[in-house]
């Protein structure tokens, strides 16, 4: 099956950390399932120490509505629905074959009565949503995360909370490894999500070392 992304194995993980070993999440075999088959595929799914961090953080808030930027084949968002039994989730992708994929995926996991899923551009489809969401998770191109950043947070209730994935981008961004030329303008509009992100005084932030980096974010 042809994607637009690129392809990439996280069956190891997107980046290394210390603390990788300790943090395994609890996933249902049907959701283990569908991982697997995009690991095969180099599908990029969330990694174990990403979903260990969304299940633990998604267990004590327990959202009642999710807003999902970056479907994907429905792997993190069938994780946070199985986390949240009440919650409801809205989820945007723009590549027809993963909402096709993501959609067949939702009825295997019993959660489709709980999904609302849009086939489109993140960018146009979060400007015809109404505000309300308890639960943010941004995982779309990642250049487009600081232009993203206002309307998100217009759309979170007071005391919600955005998660940024992939915010360290493999030791980019902190300098632990060193920055292909190609990637040079991406790590840029990464850093300027972050210095917005920790700069915003309607939001507490913090940068987290767990995967490959994760931005979480509360609006006061």
């Amino acid at each position: 099956m042809d994607f637009t992304y690129a392809h990439k194995d996280t069956s190891g993980g997107e980046r290394q950390t210390p603390t990788a070993k300790f943090n395994i999440p609890r996933i249902t075999p049907a959701i283990q399932a569908v991982r697997e088959e995009a690991f095969k595929a180099e599908i990029p799914v969330s990694d174990d120490e990403t979903l260990c961090f969304l299940g633990t953080l998604l267990t004590a808030l327990q959202p009642k509505e999710i807003l999902e930027l970056g479907t994907a084949v429905g792997v993190s968002g069938g994780f946070m629905l199985g986390t949240c039994p009440e919650a409801r989730l809205t989820t945007v992708e723009r590549d027809e074959n993963f909402y096709n994929s993501a959609k067949r995926n939702f009825k295997t996991f019993g959660v489709s009565e709980r999904v609302v899923q849009i086939l489109g551009d993140a960018g146009e489809e979060i400007t015809k949503l109404r505000r309300g969401y308890d639960f943010v998770f941004l995982d779309c191109a990642k250049v487009q995360y600081v232009k993203y950043l206002p309307a998100l947070k217009n759309l979170l209730r007071s005391g919600g909370v955005l998660v940024a994935d992939d915010i360290l981008l493999f030791g980019y961004v902190t300098g632990e490894r060193e920055t292909p030329k190609k990637r040079k303008m991406l790590v840029e509009h990464v850093k300027e999500y972050i210095a917005a992100a920790t700069g915003d005084e309607e939001l507490i932030t913090t940068v987290i070392n767990i995967g490959n980096g994760l931005a979480v974010s509360v609006k006061k």
